[in-house]
């Protein structure tokens, strides 16, 4: 999985998105192993390859089995420079539809600013009510900027 990134001319053949694409993948092979995406600092290390060089909030879902392990990672809602819209019906459908037995929540800050906003803790709580009807635990939302925020380790899970 690893590869060779070549230089011409003092220039990256790939762009530093591909890059950190690549990142993402290899810590994902690294971690998926096991139960490590009940470890927030692994999570962490996957979700800021993922997220945080978008320019505008990108709400993404990580869909877990039972053991954990990454069935797959889905960028989910869209939105602008300070907030995205998320719907639970919709969060809920691909649960199902993705048959996930845990979900991990994410969306990166643009600004860099990491800190939960009131709105980012209401939506949570909806998510996490949501899919509780159908037995599928949250295990964690963390939010992306300069740094990363864990609801689980701050309690709020």
């Amino acid at each position: 999985m690893h590869e060779v990134i070549s230089t011409t001319t003092n220039h990256w053949s790939k762009t530093s998105s591909q890059i950190l694409e690549t990142a993402a993948g290899i810590v994902a092979e690294r971690f998926v192993r096991g139960d490590a995406f009940c470890n927030p600092t692994a999570t962490c290390d996957f979700l800021r390859f993922k997220l945080h060089q978008h320019q505008r909030e990108v709400f993404a879902v990580m869909f877990l089995d039972s053991q954990h392990q990454l069935i797959e990672f889905n960028e989910v809602f869209f939105g602008t420079i300070n907030a995205a819209s998320v719907y639970p019906r919709e969060v809920v459908k691909l649960v199902l539809l993705k048959n996930a037995s845990a979900v991990i929540f994410a969306h990166n800050h643009p600004s860099g600013c990491a800190e939960p906003s009131s709105a980012d803790r209401k939506i949570t709580e909806k998510l996490t009510a949501a899919l509780a009807t159908i037995d599928v635990p949250v295990l964690d939302h963390i939010v992306v900027g300069k740094e990363c925020v864990s609801f689980a380790e701050r309690g709020w899970l």
